[in-house]
């Protein structure tokens, strides 16, 4: 597959410089480490920090909600590759504005790994952080191993949510409750139709014929639990759909945010096909489709597929979603 690229080695630090370059209102590095970037204004004294983390090649996932509102901080790695805890313990002490920091990152293991090590060190620097785990890809553990679950698209959902709480002030503990709380409540299913083809290799991440889809597949082409022929949009809404109803146990008169998220070659058009589809399973169960995102918020280079995620609402969670927030890649409120 073509790609717009320089040397593949050089891919990552060139879209980050990019980003700088784009946006000098809204982001900087502390030093001289591309791999590190916080929001403009950073640190804000008396302001709980939070930082996330990963591997390159999501955009607009990680380092595309690092903004007011949203997330103070990431560390960024190579693709699919987790950043060093160095990169992590920078972005630390360049948010931290005497509150603590937040770590809300993907259940990855080499991520845990380096913002395991990463934790320790800021211990030393006197800073205290705390620590949140997206894991809401249903379809990588069962239920009742929803804590070893991939943290996927809805991750972003406890992105704008703990950002959020940060703004209005709550104190370190109550950010990471509020992250907590809206991880509990968060379930996200994805297909993929197409692999992505990483550029330091040229090669696909997996293989999938023309004809056929995988439903549960991962951001980085992790195996889902159904590979079978391609079916029809509404079949695909609506088979992801109730597979989260049914994880998130809702019910008739029950409340709900949704994302519809594209992979990255998915066409925004056929997004919302998706959630025509999945606004109507969802009215037919008697759910009411409070708040929705359609586009794409996590990506997995020019993987063809999408995700399906749902957040089950109360005034608080609906609250923290509205607040007003700002980044590169994000506006609400």
């Amino acid at each position: 597959m073509k790609k717009i690229i320089n040397e593949p080695a050089a891919f990552v630090d060139e879209f980050v410089e990019g980003i700088l370059l784009a946006h000098p209102d809204l982001l900087k590095t502390p030093g001289d480490d591309l791999r590190v970037m916080v929001r403009a204004d950073a640190p804000v004294a008396g302001k709980v920090g939070i930082v996330t983390g990963g591997g390159s090649g999501h955009l607009p996932l990680f380092k595309g909600y690092v903004g007011h509102g949203l997330l103070d901080g990431v560390a960024i790695g190579n693709v699919f590759s987790s950043p060093s805890s160095s990169q992590v313990l920078e972005a630390t002490k360049a948010v931290d504005g005497s509150a603590g920091v937040l770590y809300l990152y993907g259940n990855y293991g080499g991520d845990v790994f380096n913002f395991d090590l990463a934790t320790d060190m800021a211990e030393l620097e006197g800073i205290k952080t705390r620590t949140v785990l997206g894991r809401d890809d249903v379809a990588s553990q069962p239920k009742e191993r929803a804590a070893d679950r991939r943290g996927v698209a809805g991750i972003m959902f406890a992105f704008k949510a703990a950002g959020a709480a940060a703004e209005r002030g709550d104190s370190l503990d109550q950010v990471a409750a509020v992250a907590e709380d809206i991880i509990d409540h968060t379930a996200t299913m994805g297909v993929g139709l197409r692999p992505t083809i990483l550029p330091t290799t040229g090669k696909p991440s997996f293989d999938l014929s023309e004809d056929e889809m995988e439903v549960g597949i991962g951001i980085h082409g992790e195996p889902g639990f159904h590979r079978g022929e391609l079916e029809t949009a509404d079949n695909i809404a609506k088979t992801l759909t109730d597979r989260l109803v049914a994880d998130l146990s809702l019910t008739s008169g029950g409340r709900v945010a949704v994302l519809v998220n594209g992979m990255g070659a998915t066409p925004l058009e056929e997004l919302y096909v998706l959630f025509r589809r999945v606004h109507q399973a969802l009215t037919e169960k008697g759910i009411t489709v409070e708040k929705n995102y359609v586009g794409e918020y996590a990506t997995s280079l020019e993987m063809a597929g999408a995700s399906i995620s749902l957040l089950a609402l109360n005034d608080d969670r609906l609250a923290l979603l509205n607040a007003p927030a700002q980044s590169p890649f994000f506006k609400e409120g």
